[in-house]
């Protein structure tokens, strides 16, 4: 491994640097925070890409036989290296989407009426540079590995001569910055207003039912683009409006991926596991007293607290699947997190990875994740395919890294814009239970897709 540590540029700069290469993959700490915002990543011209759609695998356009998660498993292991304590984490590895519908390769599920984007169901590309930064200390760092040369001396050739090309580009003139968007059209859902909150009333006669406890049910927001439009400078604006610790920018030719996730799915660090669900929203006020009383109003919230303790437990069990026993914690319960348009309710789980089980069983065991999918999950899935009809894509799928170190992390893909050709579209949702009303269940998604229309420079009016 070759190390070059940088003066300091800063993460967005150094974006437009490599816009114009391929495969760009920006894990961007926007919203600045020594434990959950810490750390950024940047890199582009993977060696290697690893594709699974409609179930099946393929590396570099070669089909591979097999179970696709332990097909990934055998091809990281290729490129296992050891973990540098003095670096930010991800020190070359995979990374890219788990798209929801890859939740079909690990149960019998019914496809969604609708197939949205036609998305592949995972894209993840191997990287062997990564620009790397630790936002706490104001420091980065070129990290090249030389993979995916075997030969040791070969291997350091290539890690310096890859570090000399980004260091070559960093230093040529970025990409101007783009003030106009180019606005989308007229903004539709898949729901009406009152189709939506039809399928809320659906969702809460099944819990009383004894069918389900909690299910996740989103709306689909598509606009059509002009040629004009720009994925970056659309990004840009959505960073600054609605600045978030998970957020990410892939880049892949036609297809761009802009996500704000206030949410970690899973971070594994060394043998510890961390997982950060979501539950329970209300919209933030400009009026200081008001906002205040919203937050106190939702901690108190007697509907809220059930729908995170009930996910809190669902991922105990996930984690204790691949956990060693009595290792799994809740450190933090239903605590409160602001962000510029919402306040949420997130707690902690927490366990030490058994010693037979590495980052890829941990995504298996735990994806997709139970914050927008319910419980239990297996029933959720079913009736989320029903009632939404339309594929969710990357939408509550996870973006991240996987560290050819074994370290890992990735969030839940929520407040996730995909852009495909000429078409715009993201969800926003919520967990139902018995005690959902309808109306405000309504409220919370848009809400929620607020600072998005935003960044769109779109009115939520524009929705229908």
């Amino acid at each position: 491994m070759h190390v070059r540590e940088l003066q300091w540029i800063e993460p967005v700069t150094a974006m437009r640097c490599l816009a114009r290469r391929p495969n760009l993959t920006f894990l961007d700490s926007a919203a600045r925070h020594e434990l959950l915002g810490r750390y950024s990543y940047l890199t582009c011209d993977p060696f290697s890409t690893y594709i699974i759609r409609d179930g099946g695998a393929s590396c570099n356009g070669e089909t591979l036989h097999g179970d696709p998660w332990q097909v990934l498993r055998i091809l990281l292991a290729k490129y296992r290296q050891e973990h540098r304590l003095d670096l930010p984490p991800f020190q070359g590895g995979t990374a890219g989407f788990l798209a929801y519908d890859l939740n079909r390769t690990l149960e019998q599920l019914p496809a969604p009426a609708i197939p949205g984007l036609r998305l592949p169901q995972s894209v993840l590309h191997f990287y062997d540079v990564v620009i790397s930064y630790d936002h706490r200390d104001d420091r980065c760092w070129i990290v090249s590995t030389g993979w995916p040369e075997q030969d040791p001396a070969r291997r350091s050739e290539r890690a310096r001569r890859r570090a000399d090309e980004f260091a070559a580009l960093l230093a040529s003139p970025k990409l101007p910055r783009n003030d106009s968007l180019g606005i989308p059209g007229a903004w539709h859902s898949n729901f009406s207003r009152e189709g939506y909150m039809a399928a809320v009333q659906r969702v809460i006669d099944l819990i009383l039912a004894g069918d389900v406890f909690q299910t996740n049910i989103a709306q689909r927001f598509s606009a059509r683009v002009s040629p004009s439009f720009d994925p970056l400078a659309f990004y840009c604006q959505l960073r600054s409006l609605n600045p978030a610790p998970f957020a990410a920018l892939l880049r892949y030719s036609k297809l761009t991926i802009a996500s704000s996730s206030p949410e970690r799915f899973l971070k594994l660090d060394g043998r510890h596991v961390e997982t950060r669900p979501i539950k329970g929203t209300t919209a933030r006020s400009a009026d200081s007293e008001e906002d205040q009383r919203r937050a106190e109003l939702l901690v108190a919230s007697e509907k809220d607290r059930a729908e995170n303790i009930m996910i809190v437990d669902l991922l105990r069990n996930d984690l204790s699947r691949v956990c060693t026993p009595h290792s799994v914690e809740v450190p933090a319960l239903c605590d409160l997190e602001s962000y510029a348009s919402v306040h949420h309710l997130v707690s902690t789980v927490t366990g030490e990875l058994a010693r037979d089980q590495d980052a890829v069983t941990l995504l298996r065991a735990c994806f997709p994740g139970g914050s927008i999918t319910g419980a239990p999950k297996v029933r959720s899935m079913e009736i989320i395919a029903e009632i939404e009809r339309v594929a969710r894509d990357v939408y509550c799928g996870a973006i991240g890294f996987i560290g050819f170190n074994g370290h890992m992390d990735t969030n839940i893909a929520i407040r996730t814009v995909m852009i495909d050709g000429g078409l715009a579209a993201f969800h926003a949702g919520g967990g139902i239970t018995a005690m959902s009303d309808p109306e405000v269940e309504y409220e919370e998604t848009l809400a929620k897709a607020h600072r998005i229309f935003d960044a769109f420079r779109a009115e939520t009016s524009g929705a229908s």
